[in-house]
């Protein structure tokens, strides 16, 4: 397992790049799973705008105008949190950024870099509305499709997606976020997917309500690459190590045609630092990292990123033979609970007290979803007819 991409680059290809050990290999993945679901969803809007099935909405916008007040101030502290932070990974001490996540939200940081690239960006924003200005600025009326407005989306999805991941894990191990709040909050482990995934779907679909965006059809060109984007998130945390995995397996057991690692894992340097030393393990390459699970556990994740892709393809190969509005979501909420819920029978997960029966949150979410796309699957044919 790599707990950051310089792990991976010095083992795999014998690299010493040290600016890697700031890009966290969850953190990785779950850029290009954001990335990947963008451009399919992006691909799926234009597809569904030709068709018909999206209309452009008009908006007016002023043209020509000089830069804001507002504008200036916004791109300075953007700029000033980016070097006084990001940039101040690589100039400052290696004592003061030997724990990135650490660094990242204490209060140490390069006041020079970070005035130098706030003002940087200030005069980058300056010029660029100075070049456009007119004597007499313009109004005009712009035409904006439903796939002009990825970015937004994708925007809203990672904000939303993170707050809500981190919020359902939190009540997932309450015990863990009364010792330690702030560290609890701010940690980087510890994220629930169907957390991300609720709480970004609310926010998209009041977007998408605000731009009168069908959200039916904006649902079924979403689902594809939700589905993606779940299975390479979850490649995220089998790399990485990060907790995900499952019950102890025996290598005993294991049929003959699958290789050892497909069924067994001791997840070796995982983020975590669980559970057991590492026997021959080198710190001066590993660092803190010389631990493994006493016990090898099934690579749930990697189950999960194996299942999710093939079903990505499924759903790639049904979008053009359903044509009932909303359906293709349904199959996604179906597809997805099941997943989860069989894959819970050999996870490790907190357990909650739920009217004497004791579910994982996982499999009561999933359970729901299950249910929720069987209704829709026969609620919209009932609306079609």
């Amino acid at each position: 397992m790599y707990p950051n991409l310089y792990y991976a680059f010095k083992d795999l290809f014998g690299l010493d790049l040290p600016f890697l050990r700031f890009v966290n290999t969850f953190g990785f993945f779950v850029a290009i799973a954001f990335l990947l679901a963008a451009w399919v969803l992006s691909n799926e809007l234009s597809r569904k705008s030709k068709a018909g099935l999206f209309q452009p909405t008009e908006t007016e916008i002023l043209i020509g105008e000089p830069a804001g007040w507002g504008e200036l101030l916004s791109n300075f502290l953007i700029g000033f949190l980016f070097g006084f932070k990001l940039l101040a990974l690589f100039f400052l001490n290696e004592e003061i950024t030997a724990d990135p996540q650490a660094f990242l939200f204490s209060r140490e940081g390069s006041w020079p870099l970070g005035l130098l690239i706030g003002a940087l960006f200030t005069f980058l924003k300056w010029r660029e509305k100075n070049q456009r200005k007119l004597d007499k600025p313009e109004k005009r009326i712009i035409r904006i499709w439903p796939q002009d407005r990825v970015g937004e989306i994708t925007m809203l999805a990672l904000i939303f997606g993170l707050l809500g991941a981190k919020i359902f894990s939190i009540f997932e191990d309450w015990n863990s976020f009364t010792q330690d709040p702030l560290g609890t909050f701010f940690s980087p482990a510890g994220l629930t997917m169907y957390g991300g995934l609720i709480c970004a779907a609310i926010a998209i679909w009041v977007y998408a309500r605000k731009n009168q965006i069908s959200i039916h059809n904006l649902n079924d060109a979403a689902a594809p690459g939700l589905m993606l984007a779940y299975g390479v998130g979850r490649l995220g945390c089998h790399f990485a190590g990060d907790g995900d995995w499952g019950i102890p397996s025996k290598l005993s057991e294991k049929p003959g045609f699958l290789p050892d690692w497909l069924w067994s894992s001791h997840y070796a340097h995982n983020v975590l630092k669980m559970d057991t030393p590492l026997p021959a393990c080198d710190p001066n390459m590993w660092g803190e990292y010389c631990y493994q699970l006493g016990l090898a556990a099934y690579p749930t994740p990697l189950y999960e990123a194996i299942t999710c892709i093939f079903l990505f393809g499924i759903l790639m190969l049904l979008r053009n033979k359903v044509n009932i509005p909303g359906r293709i979501f349904s199959i996604y909420l179906i597809f997805n609970g099941l997943e989860r819920f069989l894959i819970e029978k050999i996870r490790v997960n907190n357990r909650l007290d739920l009217f004497g029966f004791h579910p994982t949150q996982a499999e009561v979410i999933s359970s729901t979803l299950i249910f929720a796309g069987l209704f829709l699957w026969f609620w919209q044919g009932r609306r079609k007819s």
